[in-house]
């Protein structure tokens, strides 16, 4: 485990849907939980839904706001991606290779929770691209952030 974890509060619509999407879903562990509130081991790190009637407008495209994992490996990638297929998950965006043939070259997809929380999962196949490669400017992509 590392030294500091990460916590991320979400809005949630219900416990069951969150549950069915979290953990049976993706294998998120369940630590406490009571009837408006959850906490979930996501891989490691520490997200707690909160149960609202106002889960704020949904989102037509990617941005401004999503959450998700850099995935260290591709054959981690590949799991989550074929669990999340395999459990029938709503894909927001499709599994896809972007900026490929550059040093920021990477696997993503994107999925949605039942309460129209958008997740990110990525693989750089050059580590440095997580936080380096400053010569490059891009970051997402342009045409996402009108939808």
């Amino acid at each position: 485990m590392p030294l500091s974890l990460f916590h991320l509060s979400i809005p949630v619509k219900d416990i069951d849907s969150t549950k069915e999407f979290y953990v049976q879903g993706l294998g998120c562990g369940v630590g406490r939980q009571s009837s408006v509130a959850i906490t979930l081991n996501f891989h490691g790190h520490q997200i707690v839904g909160h149960v609202t009637e106002d889960l704020g407008p949904q989102q037509k495209g990617v941005y401004p706001r999503h959450f998700g994992l850099v995935c260290r490996t591709e054959e981690e990638w590949n799991n989550l991606r074929d669990r999340a297929r395999t459990n029938r998950l709503k894909f927001f965006r499709e599994p896809r290779r972007r900026f490929s043939d550059t040093p920021l070259e990477h696997l993503t997809f994107f999925l949605e929770d039942p309460s129209y929380n958008l997740l990110v999962f990525k693989h750089y196949f050059n580590a440095n691209a997580v936080f380096g490669e400053q010569t490059f400017s891009q970051i997402g992509d342009a045409h996402e952030r009108n939808e």
